[in-house]
């Protein structure tokens, strides 16, 4: 009886679903163009599998190779290339539109710190009572959070009003 499919990987041996294929052998050699039942039976005489490489291919691309290890190698380049990627955080300052200087400064170290790690940096600024008639302080404010950064960030969501608060996303460049 067949083993069932295998749902992840390529396909080998009795799987593939084409009548010929092109055959390349242990050693890289390209053997040809045969049918797959006939380059099964000379992967088996090598102890090897017929696995398929390039599907898409016409006729699909098989080769000479151990199942097992193969998947092994591919989980290990994937696990690697997962490891070494970076992934990018959105990190948050909130402000107000009347902050002082000093707790602006402080504000915009973190800013900068953040955006040097490669993370995007969401500035909230909310408004509380009365501060809503003078939504022009707030988009000033953010206008110079935005100067200020010029050189590390660029702008990838310009300020707009949501209910009571102001947003600005900035991203590394």
């Amino acid at each position: 009886m067949l083993a069932p499919p295998v749902k992840s990987g390529p396909r080998f041996d009795e799987f593939i679903q084409a009548d010929k294929v092109r055959v390349i052998d242990e050693n890289g050699e390209n053997i040809g163009v045969m049918y797959t039942r006939e380059a099964i039976e000379q992967a088996a005489e090598v102890g090897m599998n017929l696995v398929e490489v390039s599907p898409n291919a016409d006729p699909p691309v098989c080769k000479f190779l151990d199942v097992g290890k193969y998947r092994y190698e591919a989980q290990k380049k994937a696990n690697a290339a997962r490891k070494t990627q970076k992934t990018q955080e959105i990190k948050e300052i909130k402000m107000r539109p009347n902050i002082d200087d000093h707790d602006y400064d402080v504000k915009m170290r973190n800013v900068t710190k953040f955006i040097e790690h490669g993370d995007k940096v969401k500035v909230t600024l909310r408004f509380r009572g009365r501060e809503m008639a003078h939504q022009h302080l707030g988009m000033d404010l953010l206008r110079r959070v935005q100067d200020d950064v010029a050189e590390l960030a660029k702008v990838e969501a310009y300020p707009r009003l949501e209910g009571r608060q102001m947003l600005m996303v900035l991203a590394p460049k």
